[in-house]
């Protein structure tokens, strides 16, 4: 049987992304196909600043960005909150410190090379969204490459420079060029299409096996 390759865009400051990860990881437990993933990078906001700030009143933060009230952006954050409860997860907004993920992805391209991008996204995404770490600080960066199996020196070397930052922009020009405006986004590059948003396990699990019918 053939693999099936996905590739997805997100970021890790999107909590619909670790929603629809496990999404994705149900779809892919539940099928007999093999996957290959590749995760590629996205972020929601380029200019967010690269000192994260002690506490943050998301709520407010919502209601400011999209023009909503208190309470609907209260409404927003319950709704994430109850679709991670649903996948396993528990959402801490009342934890999470906004800051710029540029850093973030240029180790996630090193971890590709490693082999470990995946176990990395998945700590990222912990740290950020439940630890409430941030995760534009290079320390914390470098403890949990670390952590996810990525030798110390490389992590250093990659965080005192700018090894990968044309991977990573790369990744977000080819997003555009695809239309990709949000995320998450599935690209099942057998199926010349993608899955946008963070879908149930049976949508991601039929595009899965319609990749995998044409690989066949």
């Amino acid at each position: 049987m053939k693999t099936v390759e996905i590739e997805i865009w997100s970021d890790i400051a999107c909590p619909w992304c670790w929603v629809g990860k496990r999404s994705l990881e149900q779809a892919m437990a539940a099928s007999s196909v093999p996957v290959l993933l590749r995760w590629r990078a996205f972020e929601l906001n380029p200019q967010a600043p690269m000192e994260a700030p002690e506490q943050v009143d998301y709520a407010a933060r919502l209601a400011e960005k999209y023009g909503k009230t208190r309470a609907e952006g209260e409404g927003f954050i319950a709704r994430m909150v109850q679709a991670g409860r649903a996948r396993g997860l528990e959402l801490r907004f009342d934890r999470i410190r906004p800051s710029n993920t540029f850093d973030a992805h240029r180790l996630l391209a090193l971890a590709h090379r490693q082999g470990l991008q995946t176990e990395l996204k998945e700590r990222l995404f912990e740290a950020y969204l439940q630890e409430g770490r941030a995760i534009s600080d290079h320390a914390t960066l470098r403890a949990l490459g670390v952590e996810c199996g990525l030798a110390d020196e490389q992590v250093q070397s990659l965080l005192s420079g700018s090894a990968f930052a044309d991977e990573v922009r790369a990744d977000e020009e080819l997003a555009r060029r695809m239309g990709i405006s949000g995320v998450p986004c599935f690209v099942f590059p057998q199926l010349r299409e993608g899955v946008s948003g963070a879908q149930p396990p049976e949508v991601l699990g039929d595009a899965i096996a319609r990749a995998a019918a044409l690989a066949a």
